[in-house]
């Protein structure tokens, strides 16, 4: 994958401390850990409802060092802003397309020797009542864990709820991490499913 914020020498530990100390300005606390031996994931970010999900996201990301990659849609990639957004972690998705990117997260996953990709599992920040199952064949399809990640506005906390290894019974094991977030509350609650 292509060189990011998180991975360039002198920028990264300078954004590391601007995250921490813009978090505990903004009143926030990180909560829960990354296994030391976790090189690759799958990381989901729910609940998503907001443009300010992104920025707290990669300050958290910074303050827990979690080298991550976040897919966004390509609407946000356009010049003079791509370098910049790709620099930040930034994999541009064309949704209007029918391409493969469930196989092709796979591929770059397993060509990866870590690799920590951000999928948003409501795909929209608009209110949805399902999630999509892209998130869930990536991880399955590579063989790696899902790193449940929150952001809850309400109490000010952000993190990781812990992993989730995947079955291959995609039904049962979504509604299993699902129950994880039933008390987050995202910035706009009301349009976070939590599908109880």
């Amino acid at each position: 994958m292509h060189r990011t914020m998180f991975d360039t020498p002198i920028v990264r530990p300078v954004l590391r401390a601007f995250s921490l100390i813009t978090l505990r300005l903004a009143g926030w606390k990180v909560e829960g850990e990354i296994p030391a031996d976790l090189k690759k994931c799958v990381m989901i970010a729910a609940p998503h409802t907001s443009n300010w999900d992104l920025p707290f996201t990669l300050m958290i990301a910074f303050a827990m060092k979690a080298p991550i990659y976040w897919m966004g849609k390509d609407s946000i990639f356009k010049p003079p802003f791509r370098r910049l957004m790709m620099w930040m972690g930034g994999v541009p998705v064309d949704r209007s397309r029918a391409n493969n990117m469930v196989q092709a997260s796979i591929d770059e996953m397993n060509a990866s020797e870590q690799m920590f990709l951000i999928v948003p599992p409501e795909g929209t920040r608009s209110k949805v009542d399902s999630w999509k199952t892209g998130f869930y064949h990536i991880a399955h399809g590579a063989g790696v864990p899902v790193l449940m990640g929150f952001l809850d506005f309400q109490r000010k906390r952000g993190g990781f709820l812990g992993t989730f290894t995947t079955s291959g019974d995609a039904e049962t094991d979504i509604a299993a991490i699902r129950k994880h977030y039933t008390h987050i509350s995202g910035k706009k609650s009301s349009q976070f499913g939590n599908g109880q």
